[in-house]
């Protein structure tokens, strides 16, 4: 017998209570897990807090060996479109402090997270508008909502536009594309999405879980190393541009809030921005 024990591995009963202010959990008998982001039980309002639970969920249901497929989506009619009132507040009572402790190492743990912690399937279902919705296009599998609009609202805000959404533009869209849709925050509505390779499937909102059920049903079809091990093969080229591009892409965004020395999520402009998307243009200036 070996000298040691095993450390416990998480429970889902009792991370589901840890999590159940920001994320709704569920799990079948087959090991099929779906997350649910919410704020006080309706659609994500972005903070520092919310921030750092994806991360910390990601590594959580990763380490847990009876997940065997990871559903990720949003709450009610939108992924995310507002801000906390009092979500940035720590921003302000110690900007160097956030800049590193909740934007540069939170953010880059949610992206890497993702990719490297959840050895399991993975599908996004982006089931509306809303930013950061990287945390469901780099799922191994996104289906979304035909109101969905992926946009990357950073630089329209006043800020560099490099924390884990461009990067997923860039790999997705292409050089050239993403250069458009950061400079101008294009507004890519959920047909488009289909065409340039961003989503595989539109959905009405309604069948949209039902179909992310399915397919996970369809993934589970097969024998459990064989699941896992097709993760390792599909997620290489994001492993690659995560690699090359996150941890760059996260310290150029910091280095010119400290320039500036300006906080863009309590703005004006970051409070303002997403009109343009509610208002149906197709970006900014239009």
């Amino acid at each position: 017998m070996s000298l040691q024990k095993f450390l416990p591995t998480p429970k889902f009963e009792e991370y589901q209570d840890l999590f159940k202010d920001h994320f709704k959990l569920e799990r079948r008998a087959n090991g099929v897990i779906l997350a649910q982001a919410h704020t006080l039980g309706e659609s994500t309002q972005l903070s520092v807090e919310n921030h750092r639970a994806v991360g910390q969920l990601f590594k959580t249901v990763g380490a847990d060996p009876e997940n065997e497929v990871f559903i990720f989506t949003g709450t009610g009619d939108d992924f995310m479109m507002r801000i906390d009132p009092e979500g940035f507040k720590l921003e302000h009572d110690d900007v160097s402090h956030w800049a590193y402790e909740y934007a540069y190492k939170d953010g880059r743990i949610n992206v890497a997270s993702l990719i490297n912690d959840l050895e399991i399937p993975t599908i996004g279902v982006l089931n509306g508008p809303g930013f950061h919705s990287e945390l469901c296009l780099m799922c191994d599998i996104t289906i979304c909502a035909a109101d969905a609009v992926i946009f990357d609202p950073h630089y329209i805000a006043g800020s560099v536009p490099g924390d884990g959404i461009h990067s997923c533009l860039q790999e997705l869209l292409g050089t050239k594309r993403a250069a458009y849709a950061l400079l101008t925050g294009q507004a890519i509505d959920a047909q488009q999405a289909l065409e340039y390779g961003l989503v595989n499937e539109v959905w009405p909102k309604a069948q949209l879980l039902d179909r992310a059920w399915k397919l996970a049903d369809h993934i589970m079809s097969q024998a459990r190393v064989t699941r896992r091990m097709t993760t390792q093969i599909i997620r290489r080229p994001w492993k690659q541009r995560i690699v090359d591009n996150l941890d760059g892409g996260f310290g150029i965004q910091m280095f010119a809030h400290a320039a500036k020395k300006e906080v863009v999520h309590t703005s004006g402009r970051a409070r303002n921005v997403l009109a343009y998307v509610r208002e149906g243009k197709q970006n900014c200036f239009d």
